[in-house]
């Protein structure tokens, strides 16, 4: 099985679904949180400016990390994982070889 050229099952794309989903709505959540404490310390226009800078490397990160493209999952999952978004208990339904890339891809 190359990276590129992996079967889902149904099953597997569901299970592929909610953990994308839910691995997204928790940084989404934690970013929320966060720009609420940064805007309570807003005093000065420079402290804007640094929102601003912050927000845009923000949104390059996310927008880059989360692609659900079949051929990217096992990238994305497995730093996810490593990122602390995701459990790999949460990918449990994929088989065995998805998982053990997923595995091996978090160690390095």
């Amino acid at each position: 099985m190359t990276l590129s050229n992996i079967e889902w099952s149904e099953t597997e794309q569901t299970v592929a679904q909610s953990a994308f989903n839910k691995a997204y709505e928790r940084e989404i959540n934690f970013l929320i949180g966060e720009v609420r404490a940064k805007t309570g310390n807003v005093i000065k226009l420079e402290d804007i400016w640094n929102l601003h800078d912050y927000l845009s490397a923000k949104r390059h990160d996310i927008d880059g990390k989360y692609d659900y493209s079949y051929s990217a999952l096992i990238f994305v999952f497995a730093q996810l994982v490593k990122e602390g978004w995701l459990s790999l208990n949460e990918l449990e339904g994929l088989d065995r070889e998805k998982l053990s890339k997923v595995t091996a891809l978090t160690h390095m």
